[in-house]
């Protein structure tokens, strides 16, 4: 008997042990089980495998720059039928438990090392920013909040509403979960509900004016699932996925008299070590960019295709002459008021939102400030002492400010960080700016200006916003799941202020004047978009206008962002341009 107890004993602690290696050393050995066309970069033969008309070089139906958000489901879907090979100048989620883990979401976003899945950047604007360095793209670092677009979105920009509804599910099938809804949450859902936000719709992925609870990438166990695993619904026999393929530009042939015509890329692998890949023949293989609203009109200029005297100023190799790459950069702008408490919530992002009829979302996060990672401790970009404030304006960037962001982050009171926060954004603003290419190299965030509140409807909205934010702050529901006095707008507000989330300077009236605190708080929930508008870099079916052989599938060609969060629609772009793509080639051949 008690040789049994120990090889039970014995047994158990050896499936604890794989459990924990699986976790922790086993990812790779996973993810190169389930995903075996993922290689490095450096792995990379121009004769390694599909065949070829350029003599001996291998050459590919259609080439991805960028393994996103949009990039992984639409190669997943144009293998079905087609060689593909995606190039992504980050590495893989699966072994990172910065990206895997919910518990670790904050952390993430402060790693500012170069391996790092997120790479920070600072707009013109003095907002710090995140944009994603990793297969899966903006997946693997937001909030992990689901929800589709409304009808009137896809009826703007002109997609066929039967495709999107069969592309939406595709999606949610395989990386989406509804939430187990965190107490914070549902006392949540409950204030914007006795503030008038109504009425509740429930669980759903539709975005409908009220209140709901929408899907999320985050399972039960606080396992994020990212746009990187659609690509377990590819043909693993047509595509070739490098992770850390830096694209450096795109490569064409400008014969004479003719548009130029993509021909392939040139990348550089992890060792620095540069290749060139290229597509076949055939008139209707591409190249498609999905670097998303930052990378995509930055690589297009350095490839020659952008406004002629930005080209010139960094001699660039003029290809096509566009004034509108990188114009119309816009981010929905976000402002959040802090709710104190003095116990520890439990963690949790967005679940709850609230659909106003005034141009405002109203959502909620707790618990991420309470760890011994929170602000309070060495937080990456958001510590100013680090000093990479070289895209903020002078003005902004003084040693006095820079002393005072580190002050402020000292100095902040700990009850602020075991509660959490109430935010609004504001939907559709009207306000944009611009891109602007600092140098050539690739690795370097380019100059971005979003302008936020540069139209004063936005400033009015922002200000409603925020009144609707401290009524659910104030309501009977919210002050008796935090256990504190009903707070005073100006107390709040004053915490909010001093909470160190920017590097804009501050004004003594931010308390006082909501449209100062507005300005003074702005921050970003990463829903930036634009700079590649349909109709002015890219015709209704994204080929770059004055081009041949050249797309781009991202939020680049977003005029506004889709819904309270475009990730689900991003994620269902990807697949719908792939299917529309197959079907125009192959039509009922297609098989999709």
């Amino acid at each position: 008997m008690a040789a049994f107890v120990g090889a039970v004993k014995l047994f158990i602690s050896l499936v604890l042990w794989l459990n924990t290696l699986s976790s922790i050393q086993g990812a790779r050995d996973f993810y190169e089980f389930r995903y075996p066309f993922i290689k490095r970069a450096s792995s990379f033969s121009s004769s390694s495998s599909f065949s070829s008309s350029r003599n001996d070089e291998v050459t590919y139906d259609y080439i991805i720059v960028g393994g996103g958000t949009a990039g992984c489901p639409l190669a997943a879907t144009l293998s079905q039928n087609f060689s593909v090979l995606v190039l992504e100048r980050g590495g893989v989620p699966f072994s990172n438990a910065n990206v895997s883990f919910l518990r670790n979401f904050h952390i993430a976003l402060a790693d500012t090392s170069p391996t790092s899945a997120s790479q920070p950047f600072i707009s013109t604007d003095g907002v710090i920013n995140a944009r994603a360095r990793v297969l899966g793209g903006g997946t693997c670092i937001n909030a992990g909040f689901y929800t589709r677009a409304n009808s009137d979105f896809i009826r703007r920009v002109g997609w066929d509403a039967w495709l999107v509804n069969e592309s939406y599910p595709w999606v949610e099938k395989q990386i989406v979960h509804q939430p187990k809804l965190a107490p914070w949450q549902d006392a949540f859902k409950d204030s914007l509900l006795d503030v008038g936000v109504s009425p509740y719709n429930g669980f759903t992925y539709d975005h409908i004016y009220g209140t709901k609870v929408g899907g999320t990438i985050f399972d039960r166990f606080g396992r994020r699932h990212t746009a990187a695993e659609l690509l377990a619904s590819a043909n693993p026999k047509m595509l070739t996925v490098l992770v850390y393929a830096t694209v450096q530009k795109v490569l064409f042939d400008k014969s004479a008299g003719k548009r130029p015509k993509a021909m392939g890329v040139m990348f550089k692998d992890e060792k620095g070590n540069q290749h060139q890949a290229f597509l076949t023949n055939n008139r209707r293989s591409e190249v498609i960019l999905s670097c998303g609203a930052i990378g995509t009109p930055q690589l297009l200029m350095l490839s020659g295709i952008g406004p002629k005297a930005e080209l010139q100023r960094l001699n660039i190799s003029m290809v096509l002459h566009n004034e509108f790459v990188g114009k119309g950069m816009a981010d929905n702008p976000m402002n959040s008021v802090f709710v104190p408490m003095t116990r520890s919530v439990e963690q949790s992002l967005i679940q709850t939102v609230g659909i106003t009829k005034m141009g405002v979302y109203i959502e909620a996060s707790s618990g991420f400030g309470q760890s011994q990672d929170s602000i309070h401790c060495h937080h990456g970009l958001l510590s100013a002492e680090i000093g990479q404030l070289s895209t903020v304006p002078p003005k902004q960037r003084t040693r006095q400010a820079i002393e005072g962001f580190i002050k402020r982050k000292r100095d902040l009171p700990r009850e602020a960080f075991k509660g959490g926060f109430i935010l609004e954004k504001i939907a559709m603003p009207l306000s944009t700016g611009h891109l602007n290419l600092i140098n050539t190299n690739i690795d370097n965030n380019p100059s971005v200006t979003f302008n936020y509140f540069g139209h004063p409807r936005d400033l009015r909205r922002c200000v409603n916003g925020i009144r609707m934010a401290a009524k659910v702050i104030q309501s009977d529901r919210f002050t008796n799941f935090t256990k504190c006095d009903k707070p005073t707008i100006e107390k709040l507000l004053n915490m909010s202020v001093k909470a160190n989330i920017n590097l804009i300077p501050k004004h003594t009236n931010d308390t006082k004047s909501l449209e100062q605190f507005c300005k003074d708080t702005v921050i970003t929930i990463w829903h930036y978009h634009g700079g590649c508008h349909v109709g002015k870099v890219v015709d209704p079916n994204h080929k770059v206008l004055g081009t041949r052989r050249l797309r781009i599938v991202d939020g680049s060609t977003f005029s506004e962002s889709p819904g309270t969060n475009p990730q689900g629609t991003v994620l269902m772009m990807g697949r719908y341009m792939g299917v529309k793509i197959l079907r125009r080639r192959l039509g009922k051949a297609a098989g999709v």
